[in-house]
């Protein structure tokens, strides 16, 4: 009976790379392996035309061969047809080396490229977060400032090994210091990460009494960090290397700081720009004036009040807003018109305003006019 074209076999086409071989016997492995479908022959079979396929097509030099000469280009490797069969045709090691490689990712990486025992690791300290408040001034000014943390550091005793001064760490009797176990189940060997020396390939007889074999102490430590300018609320500032410290040679976590802006009483913040609502009497918007206004570096802008300005009507002072934090220059602060209208008037205020609503004229206020003249349209529109 002749043999299935391996390409066939695999679902790929004779220009497919090397990952496409590779995912296509991976699915197919992973669908008629014997521990999914035991007792089923069919499945089984399909399982060995797979490996079978994939032997010889993952590897460069036989998949050349066999692009040139077909299956004949290993009729006389030995063992069942073309040397594959029960497996005859080439020693276990190199099947779980085949197995090693492709399921390695998921598996847990089965036997180590470079061979030998694996050098224990230390642990990575972990990060901290904490959150500084800060106001919109020092937002604008920037700031330096301190504060107390308490975190891991390095234990004084042990220098952060965990063992006992004068001891050393031993390499583990369990996984023989490659910090990886493994068992049989079925076809597969499964490998874990060793439970005695938590995958160091080393543990410590002598434990330093002063942190238990941690190797790190709960301290308080104070930090200085200088905020720049022009931080708003939610910004994010990395500390590298100031988290909690790392256990037996393991690098140092980092810190975290988050940046809360606390609410301003006169100034509102969107991005870099400013803004707040100014209050201006009916007489000085009819009138028009010039004000005072307050700036967040503590200095005074002169504006400029038209004569006739409306309420909603915004003025612009440039370069008047926050530093922007990247790119450098200003945002602008943008000053909202509040026409405030007078109240608690005494008599001789009433009578003028008498005075000066006999003497209004359509023209003085053109919005009011506007206004009577689109109801007057609509009234009419409706009857």
């Amino acid at each position: 009976m002749s043999k299935a074209d391996y390409y066939e076999t695999l679902g790929v086409n004779r220009n497919a790379s090397k990952d496409e071989i590779k995912n296509a016997y991976r699915k197919l492995a992973m669908k008629y392996h014997p521990d999914r479908n035991p007792g089923d022959k069919a499945a089984e079979t399909k399982f060995k035309e797979a490996s079978e396929a994939y032997q010889i097509l993952s590897d460069p030099n036989k998949k050349s061969s066999y692009d040139q000469f077909g299956h004949s280009a290993f009729e006389n490797m030995g063992g069942g047809q073309g040397g594959f069969g029960d497996f005859g045709g080439f020693d276990s090691g190199s099947f779980s080396d085949i197995f090693d490689d492709f399921f390695g990712d998921f598996m847990g990486s089965g036997r180590g490229r470079g061979g030998g025992r694996r050098k224990s690791r230390g642990r990575r300290g972990s990060d901290l977060k904490i959150n500084l408040e800060v106001t919109l001034e020092e937002s604008y000014q920037g700031k330096k400032t301190t504060f107390n943390i308490n975190s891991a550091e390095k234990c004084a005793t042990c220098s952060g090994s965990g063992a006992k001064p004068g001891s050393n760490p031993k390499t583990c009797g369990t996984c023989g210091g490659d910090g990886r176990v493994r068992s049989q189940q079925g076809f597969f060997t499964v490998q874990q990460t060793c439970p005695d020396c938590r995958g160091e390939g080393e543990v410590i007889g002598s434990p330093c009494k002063d942190c238990s074999g941690f190797g790190t102490q709960k301290k308080k430590k104070t930090l200085s960090i200088q905020v720049p300018k022009g931080v708003d609320d939610g910004t994010r500032i990395r500390l590298s290397g100031k988290g909690e410290a790392g256990s037996k040679g393991g690098a140092d976590g980092d810190l975290y700081v988050y940046i809360q802006v606390r609410k301003h009483e006169l100034f509102e913040r969107e991005e870099e720009n400013l803004y707040f609502e100014l209050p201006v009497s009916l007489a000085d918007a009819a009138l028009g004036t010039s004000i005072e206004v307050p700036n967040i570096d503590g200095s005074r802008s002169k504006v400029k009040i038209p004569a006739g300005t409306q309420s909603g009507k915004q003025l612009r002072l440039r370069d008047k807003g926050m530093p922007m934090l990247r790119g450098g220059g200003y945002g602008d602060l943008y000053l909202q018109i509040k026409v405030e209208t007078p109240v608690s008037l005494n008599s001789e205020q009433k009578e003028l305003l008498e005075k000066f609503k006999d003497l209004e004229d359509s023209k003085n206020n053109p919005e009011n006019q506007s206004f009577i003249k689109k109801a007057k349209k609509f009234w009419e529109s409706i009857n």
